[in-house]
């Protein structure tokens, strides 16, 4: 459908900043904005507990609903019992109407791919791999039925201008984490040697699609942080190496206005950094949870925040404008709250 212009008055400015916002200066003031596509997305969600939001996320019009990861929360090598976690998803009326509404796609995390923190080592991710193309409604005859992971692209085409949406698994060939078997915590960062979080033939994959695409924007989705490194739960920077590769990546690439989706922590934050020979910054907008969140958040480092951290029930949205280059992120709670604001030019 088309969608009327979004218009931010300084109200709404205004409200961004007493939230949270983290503007960035250095592009111009987009108070009013051309909608030409918008991506709403998500992750942390339990069928059991009531979802607020879903009629906040139809509000804003999206044109794809991107599921982040933990999509349910099944942590079970029981098939049939997987299931019936999506099966009480799909039953979800809020869900149910956006989903007639609006194109879904997305990816998992370790709960919906069956096993908490889990990798390559979780015995059933190919049985784990269908039931999930089920939730989706993936053809029965489709090749992600036969490829080994739920990576995924998929492109939107305008007349303004191209999206790509690049959905990556960074649960089925990742290597395992392993344990100080008397804290019961996750080692330290940075001690993962050679270990992968995608997989040969993912990566072999993804430098296509990046290398190939003429897209305005490529947007990569990761269940889990690529950019924050200092929390000691799961993040690409317990691969450090991993990070260094698609940086270098990003930039062999010259693919353009390159941004990364991301969930998993129950807070929502926005991460930046400077990639060398890419004109523009590379965001790290994580949005978690929908459902329910890290409410005794009291602080943590991140090396490359932009604005608060957000520890409220929201989704995420991003509005972009082919003409400018630029796009406007957000941070969205109950009843269309704005919780936090970033944006951000790509020229």
């Amino acid at each position: 459908m088309k969608k009327l212009p979004i218009v931010f008055n300084s109200v709404f400015i205004l409200l961004g900043v007493v939230l949270g916002q983290a503007q960035d200066k250095s592009v111009p003031d987009a108070r009013v904005e051309k909608a030409d596509f918008t991506i709403a997305f998500g992750s942390c969600n339990k069928s059991t507990i009531p979802n607020v939001l879903w009629d906040d996320i139809l509000n804003t019009h999206p044109d794809v609903w991107i599921w982040g990861g933990d999509n349910v929360y099944a942590d079970t090598n029981d098939m049939q019992k997987l299931q019936q976690f999506y099966k009480s998803q799909d039953s979800v009326l809020g869900y149910q109407k956006l989903r007639a509404e609006v194109p879904v796609i997305g990816t998992w995390d370790d709960h919906d791919y069956g096993l908490n923190d889990g990798g390559v080592e979780y015995a059933f991710k190919k049985e784990s791999q269908q039931v999930f193309l089920d939730f989706f409604k993936v053809a029965k005859d489709s090749p992600r039925r036969k490829q080994e992971g739920v990576y995924a692209a998929h492109t939107y085409n305008t007349p303004e201008g191209s999206m790509k949406v690049i959905v990556l698994d960074t649960r089925y060939f990742r290597t395992a984490l392993t344990k100080d078997t008397e804290t019961k915590k996750r080692t330290k960062p940075n001690t993962y040697g050679e270990g992968t979080v995608l997989g040969a033939a993912q990566w072999e994959w993804l430098a296509k699609e990046l290398n190939s695409s003429t897209a305005d924007f490529n947007i990569l989705v990761s269940s889990i942080q690529v950019l924050s490194n200092k929390h000691g739960f799961e993040t690409w920077g317990n691969f450090p190496h991993e990070v260094d590769k698609l940086e270098q990546l990003i930039a062999d690439s010259k693919a353009k206005g390159v941004v990364v989706l991301s969930g998993d922590r129950h807070i929502s934050e926005f991460s930046k950094t400077t990639i060398a020979g890419v004109a523009y910054p590379l965001i790290d907008f994580t949005s978690s949870g929908l459902t329910h969140v890290y409410s005794s958040y009291s602080g943590e480092e991140n090396p490359y925040r932009v604005g608060e951290v957000v520890s409220e029930v929201s989704f995420g949205t991003l509005t972009f404008n082919f003409e400018t280059s630029h796009i406007i992120f957000k941070m969205i709670g109950d009843e269309g709250n704005v919780l936090g604001i970033l944006e951000q030019g790509f020229k």
